[in-house]
């Protein structure tokens, strides 16, 4: 440990997170050479090349991949230390950044967090949405304790984290028509109908299209989103009907001002918590678990 530099690793950090060395340098408020020279030292240093160098670009080999990993977690930790010096209070308020998707329902969302939130007050919990590609990303540099998904992390992905199945819920249908289901009855009453549909990144989206072909009903798909909220409200403001897990209906029912017009046990959306290893036994993320899985089937 005393052989390294933590100004050069911070540099090369820097580096690696801005893509190049020139914004980096912007950064640090020096030259481009400099931040090069700091580089090359580092590399020089630990004796191992860190970028592969490609038409006068950079990019992070593996070595450099697990370097900057470390990297990130030790700057993050130091950034939380000067916090509690500066707050010159031995109970500074600490964070946990949790990351969900575009696709996992808001109100889900709440309904996994609330009272996890309630039992930890001291605790700044920092919610961010992205898509999973992006928040694993965050997730595997430590930027973010814990991700909830519609799918876990596939087999050969090399991410060091834990990927934990939540449960399932079978979808329902909701329309802003009190009338939708009369007469024709369910799901007869969806052909012909508008319909939101989920995005193509949905874990559902190709299922429900084999649905609606076996039950031979064919809806007129107005729009597609990769937002669970903004589909339920363009659903609730009568431009289709739409869908939302079976495991929220009362909340959706309320809060959108729709009925519920049928449900579809075929078809089952599936929840994951995602934790980078060293979050694995964190009480907040036991918490969690515990709270989805009660909810969920």
């Amino acid at each position: 440990m005393y052989n390294l530099n933590f100004r050069h690793l911070y540099y090369f950090y820097l580096v690696a997170r801005e893509g190049n060395i020139v914004n980096a340098a912007k950064l640090l408020h020096v030259t481009p050479q400099t931040v090069s020279g700091q580089l090359t030292t580092f590399e020089s240093q630990i004796g191992c090349q860190l970028f592969d160098r490609i038409n006068k670009r950079l990019y992070l080999n593996s070595k450099g991949k697990a370097v900057f990993e470390h990297a990130s977690e030790i700057f993050h930790r130091g950034n939380l230390l000067t916090d509690i010096i500066r707050n010159d209070h031995e109970a500074s308020q600490q964070s946990f950044t949790i990351g969900i998707t575009d696709a996992i329902p808001k109100v889900l969302a709440y309904d996994f967090f609330a009272n996890t939130m309630r039992e930890y007050p001291h605790i700044k919990f920092q919610f961010r949405e992205g898509s999973f590609d992006t928040l694993l990303s965050e997730l595997a540099v430590n930027h973010i304790d814990l991700v909830i998904a519609d799918r876990g992390i596939a087999p050969g992905t090399q991410v060091s984290a834990n990927s934990y199945f939540l449960g399932e819920s079978h979808l329902a249908f909701f329309s802003s028509d009190p009338d939708i289901a009369k007469g024709a009855g369910f799901p007869a009453c969806l052909d012909n109908r508008n319909l939101l549909l989920p995005g193509i990144k949905s874990g559902i989206t190709l299922g429900l299209t084999t649905w609606f072909e076996s039950q031979h009903i064919f809806p007129h798909v107005v729009a597609e989103f990769d937002d669970s909220a903004l589909l339920k409200l363009f659903g609730s403001e009568g431009f289709g009907v739409f869908c939302a897990p079976s495991a929220i209906a009362e909340h959706v029912e309320q809060q959108y001002q729709v009925i519920k017009c049928g449900e579809v046990p075929e078809i089952k959306e599936r929840f994951y918590a995602l934790t980078g290893k060293s979050q694995a036994q964190h009480g907040i993320v036991k918490a969690v678990l515990n709270e989805a899985r009660a909810l969920l089937v």
